[in-house]
């Protein structure tokens, strides 16, 4: 599968679960509620514990499945994530460097990016997606996004932080292209079950379908 085949999948799935945990052992549990709800694209972050060896293993356990690297802030974590099979990465900040490896390997780069000035130099140096971040914070929700989409509507936007069941379908109707979603959607602990995971997946995939 080539970079724009993996591309293509994303831009059609518009969700991207976001995999952050302390405990290794709970990482398999996570991605099989996942893909048996009907996700087709995650990532483990770098600084999930074992993050290499669950990227390998989960590329061989799902092989329909696009299995991403997160938080890939610099050439090293590239390097890291392409040994592990990662078929995209995603990272938190701006690193051209990253673009340029990844690329090489036939990887697609969600490039993390806020201000226009980030956003336009990500997508002038090649980033397939730029993934609006922190989304979360209040000043940089949905009335920044739509006020910056004017000027930057041609840029393929994703956003991601603080993207839940309460407003996933206000980002949708405000014209986002994609989100990345971790909290409710990749946390397992006594308050977020593996049947919550499960549930959340469905109703969040069941939103994108609609737009």
């Amino acid at each position: 599968m080539n970079r724009q085949e993996k591309l293509a999948i994303i831009a059609q799935e518009k969700l991207i679960a976001i995999i952050r945990s302390k405990s290794q052992s709970n990482v398999s549990i996570i991605i099989e509620a996942l893909v048996s709800s009907g996700i087709k694209a995650l990532e483990v972050t770098s600084n999930t514990v074992g993050f290499y060896e669950e990227i390998k293993k989960a590329r061989k356990q799902y092989p329909d499945v696009l299995i991403g690297a997160g938080t890939i802030t610099n050439l090293a974590l590239a390097k890291k994530a392409v040994e592990a099979g990662a078929q995209f990465v995603v990272t938190p900040n701006t690193n051209t460097e990253v673009i340029r490896y990844a690329h090489t390997h036939g990887l697609p780069v969600l490039m993390g990016a806020l201000t226009p000035t980030e956003i336009c130099a990500a997508n002038e140096a090649g980033a397939d997606v730029i993934k609006l971040f922190p989304s979360a914070i209040q000043s940089f929700g949905i009335p920044y996004y739509k006020a910056i989409r004017g000027p930057l509507n041609e840029i393929t936007l994703f956003a991601v932080g603080g993207i839940g069941l309460h407003n996933i379908k206000e980002w949708f109707q405000a014209g986002i292209q994609g989100v990345g979603v971790g909290g409710e959607l990749t946390t397992l602990d006594k308050n977020n079950t593996v049947d919550d995971i499960k549930n959340t997946a469905r109703k969040m995939i069941s939103i994108c379908k609609e737009y």
